[in-house]
């Protein structure tokens, strides 16, 4: 019996060393490449194969979903231009302490429904704090304004913060950002 599994090893391993799966894997791309995508690496990079880069679809800063039904990967990517007002004042650089601001998002180039939107900031160290959200009833627009509520928030710390606007595509799926405004605390 010892044998009988000792002469299924060695046939296993010669098979594999004759061309077997991994060596067909590793025939299947050129490469793995590092690609940056608007100034940051991603994490899981590229592939090089018949000289066109692939990168994964849900590195792209988009709301990802897949359709397993129709075999189909459906991403979503409106443009987003985020104003950040302290009353009627647009601002982008602050001073260190406490402001009251509100969000002024524009979505346009939507040309599928989601569920709902959300704006939320993140500190230099990446803790995320939610400013608002609202479902999106009757998304028949490929464009619309989101506005926050006054929000008061203390930036204590010196670095950049990151104001967020997420999708979410459906209501059993996450919110995905997909446009960020950055606010540099100066002093």
């Amino acid at each position: 019996m010892k044998n009988k599994w000792k002469k299924i090893a060695i046939c296993t391993l010669l098979i594999s060393l004759m061309g077997g799966g991994s060596f067909l894997f590793a025939d299947s791309f050129d490469e793995h490449v590092r690609v940056w995508f608007n100034g940051k690496e991603l994490k899981d990079g590229g592939y090089l194969i018949d000289n066109k880069i692939y990168i994964p679809a849900r590195d792209t800063d988009s709301a990802v979903t897949w359709d397993k039904k129709h075999g189909k990967v459906n991403i979503i990517k409106p443009n987003v231009h985020i104003f950040l007002f302290k009353g009627d004042t647009a601002f982008g650089n602050v001073n260190r302490g406490k402001l009251k601001f509100n969000v002024f998002s524009q979505i346009d180039t939507l040309t599928d429904d989601i569920h709902s939107v959300k704006v939320a900031i993140a500190d230099p160290s990446g803790k995320v704090r939610d400013i608002q959200s609202q479902d999106i009833k009757d998304n028949k627009s490929d464009n619309f304004w989101f506005r926050t509520y006054d929000f008061t928030y203390d930036f204590n710390t010196i670095g950049k913060y990151s104001v967020g606007f997420y999708i979410k595509s459906s209501s059993d799926s996450e919110f995905v950002k997909v446009s960020e405004k950055v606010i540099t605390v100066l002093k």
